[in-house]
């Protein structure tokens, strides 16, 4: 029976988290179906099936981060057979039995079924019914089957009481023998948390282990989410009297994280700042939407920032350039991979339009909305965010006026984009100076200062804020 390994989906990462399934046991899947969602340091991925066949195994649980080359999922030629459908069981156990508690799916025939307790030889597409003496451990067994299947009759049934035995005779059960009832969702908590599941009071049905019951059991204090916000407040009371949240860092946000702090302390940064007046800009981008062949695609001012700054690249090529430090050389790029900093629900993403500077204004217009929209949900493919050149991160979207942004690993700059306010400015028409209400905006540039000096820096900047200012400037490149 063939079984799926998690592969390299790119970058030479180690492993990854598995986020969600999307088959289940005896589900049938075809070659390149969807099987599974994993985040991996870079982003989500969608896993294909290099398999056709019946799934007859999930391999690795949801909210796992698990290596490369682990096998996920085992996909066999038959579907299996109703649970229980098999020969009756044997009178007796059966001494090379294993019967894996810890397994949520070891006592039942729900979905996500993993094929345990049976003889290895035995195994194959159908499984039979087991009978287990009554006490201690079969009435655990049974509250087991019933609390992760939810089926009405469960799997292993109770057999008829057999005869007391002496304590002093009785063979003791191993710890984990007993282990404790939760579901995956509760047993991933407590894992992200570090709290041993064997050691806490379970409050919920059939001695179940219940979400309060692991966040009570931790030594700090955890604030379950809500459907109306990712997080509490930091500082501000729950309806339960709890005020801090704690959130592994892992996947996207932890490699965000790390490449950050490598290129804040290995690169000495710089910023500069100039404010600009970019009505005309804002009428551009209007006058570009009542055209039919913009219609279809989303027209902003970013795109007339993007285009500008390409340009100006042309006057200033060091600005599109990467300090080799083990080489000890510049590299100057004759390409533009321009990279959008988007932010998603699980972390900061710079994906980029590759060789940007060969597309049209429409051509590129298109490209920034396709690109935003897969971020957004998640789907950026670590293909994508790689070989970056230069990056945009438009802080305007968030009400932010402008900021000191980080350098993205591999690049020399970074172009801060601000919120576009209407605000009194001066105009000089005619000799005459007046004030008029005009959409102003700030552009903040920051770019390592060990190759891009001063004048370098700023006459970029100053050509990208001449284009905002009036676009018609840009025939001049």
């Amino acid at each position: 029976m063939p079984e799926y390994l998690l592969p390299d989906v790119g970058e030479g990462l180690t492993e990854a988290e598995i986020v969600s399934w999307k088959v289940k046991v005896g589900d049938t899947v075809a070659i390149n179906d969807i099987v599974c969602e994993i985040e991996t340091a870079k982003s989500i991925v969608e896993l294909p099936s290099p398999y056709a066949g019946v799934v007859s195994a999930i391999l690795a649980p949801e909210g796992e981060t698990i290596p490369v080359g682990t096998p996920i999922i085992a996909i066999g030629a038959d579907a299996p057979a109703e649970a229980g459908a098999g020969a009756p069981a044997p009178a007796a156990p059966e001494p090379e039995m294993e019967i894996d508690l810890s397994n949520p799916a070891a006592s039942g025939s729900g979905e996500g079924e993993s094929l345990v307790g049976r003889m290895k030889a035995d195994r194959g597409p159908t499984r039979r019914p087991r009978k287990v003496s009554s006490g201690t451990l079969a009435t655990h067994i049974q509250a087991q089957a019933s609390f992760e299947t939810g089926l009405a009759s469960p799997m292993v049934e109770a057999a008829e009481p057999e005869p007391a035995v002496p304590a002093s005779s009785a063979a003791p059960l191993e710890p984990a023998a007993l282990r404790v009832l939760a579901k995956p969702p509760v047993r991933k908590l407590a894992k992200d948390l570090g709290v041993d599941l064997a050691t806490i009071t379970a409050t919920g049905p059939n001695g179940t282990i219940t979400r309060g019951d692991v966040e009570a059991a931790y030594p700090g204090v955890y604030v379950e989410e809500t459907s109306s916000s990712a997080h509490s407040i930091p500082g501000v009371s729950t309806s339960t009297g709890e005020r801090e949240v704690r959130e592994p860092i892992k996947g996207v946000r932890k490699m965000m994280a790390g490449a950050m702090v490598q290129s804040a302390f290995s690169a000495p940064h710089v910023t500069e700042w100039v404010t600009v007046d970019a009505t005309r800009t804002v009428e551009f981008v209007e006058r570009l939407r009542t055209r039919r062949e913009f219609r279809d695609v989303k027209v902003s001012p970013l795109l007339v920032l993007a285009r500008a700054a390409m340009l100006a690249m042309r006057r200033t090529p060091v600005v599109n350039s990467f300090w080799d430090e083990s080489a000890q050389e510049v590299v100057l790029k004759r390409y533009v991979n321009l990279g959008i900093a988007a932010a998603t629900p699980r972390g900061l993403v710079v994906p980029n339009i590759k060789d940007a500077q060969d597309l049209s204004l429409l051509e590129l217009a298109a490209a920034l909305g396709d690109l935003t929209a897969v971020a957004r949900e998640g789907k950026t493919q670590p293909a994508e965010m790689s070989g970056g050149t230069f990056t945009i991160t438009n802080v305007g979207v968030f009400g932010v006026d402008a900021g000191t942004p980080i350098i993205n690993p591999g690049e020399s700059a970074i172009l801060c984009f601000g919120a576009i306010r209407k605000q009194p400015w001066v105009v000089s028409e005619g000799g005459t100076d007046e004030i008029v209400v005009r959409h102003v905006t700030t552009l903040a540039l920051s770019f390592d200062h060990r190759h891009i000096d001063g004048e370098s820096g700023s006459r970029f900047l100053a050509d990208v804020a001449g284009m905002v200012e009036d676009p018609a400037s840009s025939l001049l490149f």
